[in-house]
């Protein structure tokens, strides 16, 4: 089993979750509306009507849980900002007591030794821009632009480490194609407006960014879940139709970003869905701005099926999800770490020189077996050491990756799957928002201690 000591020894270690899912107080010190609370709060929507309202109450136990952080020995915390905690009408006037919170919460990570990383956006749109257009239009933009100052401008000093857009595929093609996540669109070709006003706001926030108050030490980059697609069998149609789905998920984005072009097979689909008139591919090139990492998100690999008509998630590709071979996690997905070698030998080869972070990696399991009190998740143990055995070895194989995050801390808000999803090292009881860690945070914390980590119940 790979051991801490064969990663490098700067190789940073965290956690990670996003403000919607663990937040709570949605209606307190100003924060605005978003349209993950108009979403979860329209009937039907998420799984038993489950809504963020409280969540796992971070806002107000954040210190609670940083001193978790601290005992576990991560040496860095991804979370995201509510932009709506700080401007509630998405633009114009700052709300001064959404910058306290996160001004509070970075320094009390820096004062327990661990590095915070931002993420600027994790899907939570604020309404105000929502009734505007939302990403659909070209001034989501410069919305998300004058955010980006801002929360740079008013906690540049406590940060260094920022992620302009987490994964943009699924606000998107989630949000905008299938609709199964906010805001509940479903128009393939409001989708690929959406993902191109997605990129082009990554670029012109990294510019403006850059700008305000440069510091050598600023890093600035982006979240993708990349996931590889394969086809389901030999036959030419999964063939086909996973390339698609591939060029749509990962090629679009990665070459969005690094590149400041789209294939072939988008540029396609631009014209099938009538929107090649609104999307300027020549002003992409000339917007693209160099970032210092690029994360990678990754949890499984995609075996497509062709399915004539299907539009969803992968509008013009006409691709479905089969079922992966072997066990299953909880979100139905299976546990394929080979696709985490396969994606940064691709990355690494295709875009060179572009340091990596694995900032999401983690599993949803039942987590409903306890003995002598303890909860336990060996499930999700054997998910992350397998991981993290093909991460060693990437890295010694020579991909350049400098960091790892587990998703995630804490059980939290899975989206439109509600409470139902637990993906944390840590259980939040909720009824009364207790913490009881897990068997799997025992194990990451020996692990981070180099120690030969707990497997039995009475280790503490």
């Amino acid at each position: 089993m790979t051991a801490r000591s064969a990663f490098p020894r700067d190789f940073l270690w965290g956690v990670a979750t996003s403000a919607y899912q663990i937040e709570g107080a949605v209606a307190e010190d100003g924060r605005g509306p978003t349209i993950w609370d108009e979403f979860s709060h329209a009937p039907g929507r998420v799984r038993y009507g489950d809504t963020g309202d409280v969540a796992a109450d971070h806002y107000h136990r954040f210190r609670e849980d940083v001193a978790l952080m601290a005992d576990l020995g991560v040496d860095a915390y991804r979370f995201s900002i509510a932009w709506s905690r700080i401007l509630p009408e998405g633009v114009g006037t700052i709300e001064p007591r959404g910058v306290a919170f996160y001004r509070s919460l970075c320094e009390a990570l820096l004062a327990a030794g661990i590095t915070p990383l931002v993420t600027l956006y994790h899907w939570d749109l604020p309404s105000a821009l929502h009734r505007r257009g939302g990403w659909t239009v070209p001034d989501s933009v410069e919305w998300f632009t004058e955010y980006a100052v801002a929360a740079k401008e008013h906690l540049g000093d406590l940060v260094t480490m920022w992620t302009t857009i987490n994964e943009p595929w699924c606000v998107a093609f989630l949000g905008y194609g299938s609709g199964v996540h906010a805001p509940g669109v479903t128009d393939p070709a409001s989708a690929y407006l959406a993902a191109h006003h997605l990129v082009l706001a990554h670029h012109a926030a990294v510019r403006a960014m850059r700008s305000v108050d440069r510091r050598p030490e600023d890093r600035l980059g982006i979240a993708l879940n990349l996931i590889p697609a394969w086809p389901a069998s030999s036959s030419v149609g999964d063939t086909r139709s996973a390339g698609m789905a591939d060029a749509i998920h990962n090629r679009q984005f990665l070459e969005g970003v690094l590149a400041g072009s789209y294939p072939d097979e988008i540029r396609a689909m631009h014209e099938r869905f009538e929107v090649a008139g609104r999307i300027d591919c020549a002003e992409l090139a000339s917007a693209r701005a160099d970032i210092d990492f690029l994360g990678i998100n990754y949890y499984n690999v995609n075996h497509i099926a062709h399915e004539a008509g299907a539009l969803g998630e992968f509008p013009g590709a006409e691709a479905a999800i089969a079922r992966a071979p072997g066990g299953l996690t909880e979100m139905g997905w299976g546990v394929e770490p080979e696709g985490l070698t396969w994606m940064l030998e691709r990355v690494s080869r295709a875009h060179p020189g572009v340091p990596l972070y694995l900032m999401e990696n983690g599993a949803a399991y039942r987590d409903d077996r306890r003995l002598h009190g303890e909860i336990i998740d060996d499930d999700r143990i054997d998910y992350v050491r397998k991981h993290l055995d093909v991460l060693a070895r990437a890295i010694r194989a020579g991909a350049d990756v400098r960091g790892y995050f587990l998703w995630s801390l804490l059980d939290n808000f899975e989206w439109s799957l509600g409470y139902s999803m637990r993906f944390g090292v840590v259980e939040v009881d909720p009824v009364t928002g207790d913490r009881t860690v897990k068997r799997s945070w025992r194990w990451y914390r020996d692990f981070l201690r180099d120690q030969t980590p707990s497997s039995h119940p009475a280790a503490r």
